[in-house]
């Protein structure tokens, strides 16, 4: 059975340890893993703005001894030129695995459902599966476990890193807080499926509008850009919302005295997250944005050696 990651849950609670403790085993030997000598070329699909995503899935797969073929999704025109299905099976034919990142969750599972091998989302509206990982390595590197620890995600709630932060905290026996103002709450059923999880692992999710009830004791405060990408015409309308959301310093005072800060990046310094935070001691976005290559490495080795 080919396996994908499509969403957060795709790994179970003990699946997602695995991948974790394969990817701090990567980073600690960043060439000592070459599932794709060949080399085997692996699709990455860009239908959306990228930096982090497309440099460390490059480097990734180069360090695997793969390929790293980077199609245009501008030029593939999937959707309006030729359907997702059809253009599955041809990438399905000429690569080893898929990354992609679009917009539209239901075209991730039609590319999945299509291609024959295995599938990564590398960002949509509603999930962001690879950050999360890239997150959860960052904060045992720094907290030295994930269970048991409390994390704050504070801002746009019902974006796809709020949504994400609620299935893989729970999956990591994490309490995870999202503090976002009403209308901006992760989507209901990934809240109770978020719920059900963390039954299972000693995890909790809430919610609240209150960014100083989320933050207080946090060991991490997370945020993102309170404008997610095809979301811009709605700019002065959160910009009205959001400000009493921002990390600043006198937010992060309520946390714990040792709470680290994390931004999946680009970050704008002065709105969602203050200048002095994001570059002060507290802040570990840069090993977050080194950790993407680790993390994604060991994910699509996982999904490569299940899918033989």
């Amino acid at each position: 059975m080919t396996r994908h990651f499509l969403r957060d849950d795709d790994l179970s609670p003990a699946e997602l340890l695995e991948v974790l403790d394969l990817a701090d085993a990567m980073k600690a030997d960043p060439f000592g893993h070459k599932p794709l000598t060949g080399p085997h070329t692996v699709a990455l699909v860009f239908d959306r703005p990228t930096l982090r995503t497309q440099v460390s899935f490059a480097a990734g797969i180069a360090e695997l001894g793969g390929n790293p073929m980077t199609v245009d999704g501008g030029l593939a025109a999937m959707g309006s030129r030729e359907g997702v299905e059809d253009v599955a099976r041809v990438l399905g034919r000429q690569a080893a695995a898929i990354v992609w990142r679009t917009a539209h969750q239901s075209d991730v599972v039609t590319m999945a459902e299509h291609a024959g091998v295995p599938v990564l989302n590398a960002l949509t509206d509603e999930f962001h599966p690879c950050q999360l990982l890239a997150d959860l390595q960052t904060v045992r590197e720094h907290k030295g476990r994930l269970a048991g620890v409390r994390a704050a995600f504070v801002g746009d709630g019902a974006c796809n890193m709020g949504n994400s932060w609620f299935l893989a905290g729970a999956a990591a026996g994490m309490h995870v807080v999202v503090g976002a103002p009403e209308g901006f709450h992760p989507d209901p059923d990934v809240v109770a499926k978020a719920r059900e999880v963390a039954q299972g692992t000693g995890g909790s999710v809430e919610l609240t509008t209150d960014p100083v009830e989320a933050v207080t004791g946090a060991d991490v405060v997370v945020t993102d850009s309170w404008v997610s990408m095809g979301r811009e015409e709605e700019a002065g309308d959160r910009m009205r919302v959001f400000p009493p959301y921002g990390v600043t310093e006198e937010l992060l005072a309520h946390a714990a005295a040792d709470a680290i800060v994390m931004h999946c990046l680009p970050a704008y310094r002065g709105k969602e997250i203050a200048e002095a935070v994001i570059e002060g001691p507290q802040s570990v976005v840069w090993d977050e944005a080194e950790n993407r290559r680790h993390a994604q490495k060991a994910v699509l080795t996982w999904l490569l050696e299940k899918s033989s």
